[in-house]
């Protein structure tokens, strides 16, 4: 019964009441309706009083009149939980709106910038790959020469990953900023709308390099806007879930005033040409180490052409002195970085002899990177220069991904 009614709107009797919304799929065998409040309520005992005959709901978007006065903003849209919603056939949340239907969920957008949107990709960001991130960035090259800024829609589970590959493959003098959301557009806490409308004064802004926006507390009172090779999604469900590492937020943006407190050092509009170099070498991998883990695993990638590897090693950064020998063989002819699982702090491998015969093999040490930005910088220098050069150039601060000091 459950199964034929799915993605029917039907009017039922439990518990004395009339409830009446969306039958959604369910796999503890309760019949569970979403209520147009946007909440699931799932019953045990009920009975159909109606299915209702409804007619699909199509929207008229309005059209994105252009304001005298204020900048011309580029929205690209890859998809994720900013852009998706419900389907009721399966229950899952899916990536269904366009880049317009995004704009016109906030039409507080209109008062900040003109906006013209374009859907790039639908897909939630765990299918991004290096073939997306390139297209991407050529897109945003484009795009930039004819806005004051980008804003790119995206999932939020990788969205660190796009951020600081653009960052590397891209010099721009003007804000691209990423943003997503933690939850969908039809869910009563939704960070959606919020998100958006803060990553849109955050393009209009003086700011020049790739950030992400999202925010800065469970509350809708403010995001941050951090930089690219800097931030980490670190929650699974949170709306504060990002956060920077080793380093402050460049801004906050605080909601609904749209009021902008400059936090931290930061490229500004200008400061830099507009530059694309977008070759990335796909022949990198991430390694975890943990206790027991035999260095075969560098045999088994060394053997079949990689020249990247980036370890997180643990503490400050160290892996099993079974590794050395293997460790001094690879790194003959490949870049070996090492970097930490504690993410807060910084790799030094001169404290203890562990670290020492590690660096004496030759791996280089990522300062305070984030293993995934050391990962995304290693594609980018080896896709560009030789081993030989990326080896000097990985230690290197190129995009602000390295600071000079710990202090957080």
């Amino acid at each position: 019964m459950h199964k034929k009614l799915e993605g029917k709107r039907v009017r039922i009797k439990a518990k004395g009441k009339i409830f009446e919304g969306i039958v959604m799929p369910s796999f503890t065998g309760n019949f569970v309706l979403k209520l147009d409040n946007g909440y699931n309520v799932g019953f045990k005992e009920y009975e159909l009083v109606e299915v209702l005959e409804v007619e699909p709901f199509k929207p008229q978007l309005p059209e994105l009149v252009k304001k005298e006065g204020l900048p011309d903003i580029k929205i690209i849209s890859t998809g994720g939980t900013i852009a998706s919603k419900v389907d009721y056939r399966t229950g899952a949340v899916t990536s269904q709106f366009t880049a317009e239907e995004i704009a016109s969920e906030v039409p507080e957008l209109t008062e900040v910038c003109n906006v013209d949107a374009e859907l790039l990709y639908n897909i939630l960001s765990e299918n991004m790959k290096p073939d997306n991130w390139i297209e991407l960035a050529r897109h945003v090259y484009k795009a930039l020469k004819d806005h004051e800024g980008v804003i790119i829609t995206h999932g939020t589970d990788t969205m660190h990953f796009s951020a600081a590959a653009l960052s590397f493959m891209l010099s721009t003098p003007k804000p691209v900023v990423f943003v997503g959301a933690q939850r969908s557009s039809d869910r009563p806490s939704s960070d959606a709308a919020m998100n958006l409308l803060c990553a849109a004064k955050a393009a209009t802004e003086d700011i020049g390099e790739v950030t992400v926006c999202m925010h800065g507390s469970t509350s809708d009172d403010f995001c941050y806007v951090h930089r690219g090779v800097k931030v980490r999604k670190n929650h699974t469900s949170r709306r504060d879930a990002f956060q920077s590492v080793n380093a402050k937020p460049i801004a906050k943006i605080d909601y609904p005033s749209l009021g902008v407190e400059w936090l931290s050092w930061r490229y500004h509009r200008g400061e830099r040409d507009l530059k694309l170099a977008d070759r990335l070498e796909r022949k990198v991998v991430l390694i975890k180490f943990f206790p027991g883990l035999s260095s075969d695993i560098l045999d088994y990638y060394h053997s079949k052409g990689y020249r990247g590897f980036v370890i997180e090693g643990t503490g400050l950064g160290h892996v099993s002195t079974d590794w050395i020998d293997t460790l001094r063989k690879v790194c003959e002819d490949s870049v070996v970085v090492m970097t930490s699982q504690c993410l807060w702090g910084r790799v030094c491998d001169r404290v203890y002899d562990t670290g020492r015969d590690i660096l004496r093999a030759g791996v280089i040490e990522g300062e305070d990177m984030l293993p995934e930005v050391a990962l995304i910088k290693l594609m980018w220098l080896l896709g560009n220069y030789s081993v030989k050069e990326s080896k000097e150039m990985v230690k290197r601060n190129l995009v602000g991904e390295i600071e000079p000091t710990t202090q957080y």
